[in-house]
């Protein structure tokens, strides 16, 4: 039986590496973010139906600041509509710690405030059952 409700939503943190740096100034592409995204969109669907679904669509992705390496990242994924196999997710990823390569290598902050990074409308399907 599906759980699938308006408002379900599942977040995750995740560190990154220096190593994922692939642009000047440490920054880091938007397809890792997008990746983040699909790995909520699954816990999601295993929370709501119990199986990992199958990512279907973006139909909006909005990159309004940088990803930095030495980031800690915050993706999270709610149901906004719950169809008989699709459900529409909104997805949110937001800086909550920010290296400080200018102080040391090592430091680092956590922000005050989160920053947005990026937004996103997406559609999983999951099996009929």
């Amino acid at each position: 039986m599906s759980k699938a409700t308006i408002g379900l939503s599942v977040t995750h943190r995740r560190y990154v590496p220096y190593s994922h740096a692939h642009y000047a100034g440490n920054l880091v592409d938007g397809a890792y973010v997008l990746g983040l995204f699909g790995d909520v969109a699954t816990e999601v669907c295993i929370q709501a139906d119990g199986d990992e679904g199958l990512f279907a669509s973006y139909s909006d992705v909005q990159f309004l600041q940088p990803l930095r390496a030495g980031d800690v990242v915050e993706v999270t994924a709610t149901i906004t509509r719950v169809g008989n196999r699709s459900r529409e997710l909104e997805f949110s990823a937001s800086v909550v710690c920010r290296g400080r390569p200018d102080v040391s290598g090592s430091a680092a902050e956590v922000l005050a405030e989160p920053l947005v990074i990026t937004r996103a409308i997406g559609t999983v399907v999951v099996p009929v059952g």
